[in-house]
């Protein structure tokens, strides 16, 4: 299962799921290096940051971004 890192409160993480629910997930549980914007993935348990597919949404969104405010 995929999940989104929307924002940090305390000590949970609120991801957006693939299905588009928010859930809360506690930071515990994230890798050391998860931050907002990451992609995460659940396996075996465990939850792991999908860096290939981080990287490629970052970049839909800076594309996105600079198409938008292109002068």
């Amino acid at each position: 299962m995929k999940y989104i890192i929307d924002r940090f409160e305390g000590d949970l993480a609120v991801c957006e799921a693939e299905d588009g629910k928010m859930v809360d997930i506690e930071k515990s549980k994230l890798p050391k290096n998860a931050d907002v914007g990451d992609v995460i993935i659940l396996e075996n348990g465990h939850f792991r940051v999908d860096k290939e597919e981080t990287d490629k949404r970052r970049k839909e969104i800076e594309d996105l971004m600079n198409e938008l405010f292109e002068d």
